[in-house]
């Protein structure tokens, strides 16, 4: 597949048998894309290049959302609370692994480790204890140089989806879609992608109407906190102490039974229609 070479052509070809072939002009490009290259603003940094309109955030809002730090650090500038947690990279654990202990020490077990810039649970562990941290620090330094030791949150895992206004007009959000753990340590790949048991979603979740409104103005804070634009999916934690933000991804799972468009078709919107909406909105936004 060849993308236009400059901004004077929307014509998309592929090579057949040694031939290439126009597929046609593209009206707007959905890259429904996870981890790097995908999600990270390096093919909406792309796009722009050969100015292609496209469905969801630009490049600085898609790097900061795939970013956990920087994600974490806006947030929290934003007076958007979060899990705490501590950086570390591979250079610096290399060093002196003693930075990750003393993370652990200060954080309190249990702590999730995870790759600072990779998706879909890739590369993340718990520890529960010590004697886990560099085993899992090296898995998630397989996946990136830069690796957060984060503080585990007890509480429920709900999910919240936004979806971007035309020109003029606010983001809206949806009702709330709940994460609910049965029989595994936490939401892992294998569960998100390979039909592991021990994970239940049920949207809408049986969340108070208060706390709802909460969750959805907390989300929409953090929508704009990273310049987001299109569509995201807020995650959180409902604790004892209030409402945590775990992550803001910018470019979610889309299948039917993913949970953005899940917390959609629960709010009244059709995948059909939120697809056909997303594109509207990308068009509208583009244009004006």
């Amino acid at each position: 597949m060849r993308w236009p070479e400059s901004a004077t052509s929307r014509e998309l070809t592929v090579t057949v048998n040694d031939e290439l072939t126009s597929l046609g002009d593209i009206d707007i490009v959905f890259p429904i894309l996870h981890g790097p290259f995908g999600e990270d603003g390096t093919l909406q940094g792309m796009l722009e290049l050969i100015d292609m309109p496209y469905v969801g955030s630009g490049v600085l809002a898609s790097s900061l959302g795939m970013d956990k730090h920087f994600t974490k650090t806006v947030l929290e500038h934003a007076g958007i609370a979060v899990a705490p947690w501590r950086t570390v990279s591979r250079r610096d654990y290399h060093v002196d692994d003693s930075v990750a202990h003393d993370a652990l020490r200060e954080l309190g077990a249990p702590v999730f480790v995870k790759p600072a810039r990779a998706g879909s649970s890739v590369g993340v562990s718990k520890v529960t204890s010590p004697e886990q941290l560099d085993a899992a620090m090296r898995t998630a330094f397989a996946e990136d140089s830069k690796v957060l030791i984060e503080k585990g949150m007890p509480g429920r895992e709900v999910e919240i989806a936004v979806l971007g206004g035309r020109p003029g007009e606010p983001a809206r959000a949806s009702v709330a879609g709940e994460i609910v753990i049965t029989g595994r340590d936490f939401y892992d790949f294998d569960a998100k992608y390979l039909d592991a048991p021990g994970i239940e979603l049920v949207c809408p979740a049986d969340i108070d109407a208060d706390t709802l409104a909460a969750l959805q103005s907390i989300a929409l804070r953090a929508f704009d906190a990273i310049g987001a634009e299109g569509l995201a999916r807020v995650d959180f934690f409902l604790t004892e102490n209030g409402i945590v933000v775990n992550e803001v991804n910018t470019m979610p799972g889309f299948t039917p039974i993913s949970m953005f468009p899940s917390c959609w078709i629960a709010s009244g919107l059709s995948y059909a229609d939120l697809i056909t909406e997303l594109i509207d909105v990308a068009g509208e936004r583009l244009a004006a």
